[in-house]
């Protein structure tokens, strides 16, 4: 019998160890974390809550990001199997890093996938100072213009969202 519960707490302790991100790994925790971080606690509400009191902002938060940052890693593997294609050879010699080049692919959806996931959250972060400011200088107008409830109090997150999809089509893509 102890020996049953010393393999099941051992177990216990072992799983959140295969559980966690590699390093490296952006988790939607650590964006929404820095997110709330550089725009503000109640602009960070403003963006993510959905409820009366916003308290349920970093949920929200977390699993658009998780999609997202799916999103991301789904388009990357996609991108990487189009240029493995293309030239098999460039692929390895570009992307491949280890003696035999063959830890290409995956080092070429890593690279793309991060790249795209912080330039998503940099564009969330930007267009959040951008929103933050402009509802500061008239916040009436500023509800009129981007609020399409009948209360206009997701004028924020639509504002940030309308601003951080604008910025990303005008940025050049890679």
């Amino acid at each position: 019998m102890k020996r049953i519960l010393t393999i099941l707490a051992l177990a216990a302790f072992a799983v959140p160890a295969f559980a966690t991100d590699p390093p490296g790994t952006p988790s939607a925790e650590k964006q929404c974390r820095d997110q709330r971080t550089a725009i503000g606690a109640q602009p960070f509400k403003d963006l993510w809550g959905t409820n009366k009191h916003k308290s349920n902002a970093f949920g929200k938060c977390v699993s658009k990001t998780t999609k997202t940052l799916d999103k991301n890693a789904s388009e990357a593997r996609s991108s990487c199997k189009t240029e493995q294609a293309a030239d098999a050879a460039a692929f390895k010699e570009k992307y491949g890093t280890n003696k035999n080049k063959s830890n290409a692919y995956g080092k070429c959806v890593s690279a793309l996938a991060k790249a795209a996931d912080q330039a998503d959250q940099q564009a969330t972060i930007n267009a959040a100072k951008s929103c933050k400011d402009e509802r500061k200088a008239d916040p009436a107008a500023f509800k009129d213009k981007y609020g399409t409830n009948k209360n206009k109090r997701n004028a924020f997150g639509k504002c940030v969202s309308r601003t951080a999809k604008a910025q990303q089509d005008a940025a050049p893509t890679t």
